[in-house]
């Protein structure tokens, strides 16, 4: 993106609204918003194009806006939800803003595996002292963030340098190296 504020709002607002478009097409799919974790691809999106802040702002934010108009996630899987989004697109865009190997897509993926991974343990572990105290397991907590997920992760790392990549392409995104 540009120096200016305009397009990084302006894209951070776009990613807003696919919080709430994508969640609500993949649930035509049985347990699709489990497996493939739609709202995520916006949120990691927004944290490698616009920074931290916007992704920050757009994990709490997407999240959110999604829950209050679509009910999904529904209000039980809401907070742990919240916390999880956000924690992608700060991490995301910290990663890319520090990590620097030279290669872009390198860079891409350096900042997408360490923001899935934080923001998976930092929600399971919000989800077993704040949320659901006593009710976390490592075996539910594997399942649900990583083996039911796995589809997901594996569409995020597919899908989310390539929409990186093109937008760079298209000059929207400021050229790395």
């Amino acid at each position: 993106m540009t120096k200016s504020l305009t397009p990084k709002i302006a894209f951070t607002a776009l990613c807003m609204a696919l919080c709430v478009v994508l969640p609500f097409t993949f649930h035509f799919i049985p347990n699709g918003g489990s497996v493939f974790s739609p709202i995520h691809i916006p949120v990691l999106l927004c944290g490698l194009v616009c920074g931290w802040q916007y992704g920050l702002a757009r994990g709490v934010g997407g999240v959110f806006l999604a829950s209050v108009l679509t009910s999904m996630p529904p209000v039980a899987y809401l907070p742990p939800m919240l916390v999880e989004c956000a924690v992608y697109g700060t991490v995301c865009g910290l990663c890319m803003r520090l990590v620097r190997t030279g290669r872009r897509l390198a860079d891409i993926y350096v900042s997408l595996g360490i923001s899935m991974l934080c923001g998976r343990v930092i929600a399971g572990i919000a989800r077993a002292v704040l949320f659901t105290p006593g009710e976390m397991t490592m075996q539910i907590f594997l399942s649900a963030y990583f083996i039911t997920a796995l589809p997901g992760i594996l569409l995020h790392l597919i899908l989310i340098p390539v929409l990186y990549l093109a937008l760079e392409r298209a000059g929207l995104v400021e050229k790395r190296y």
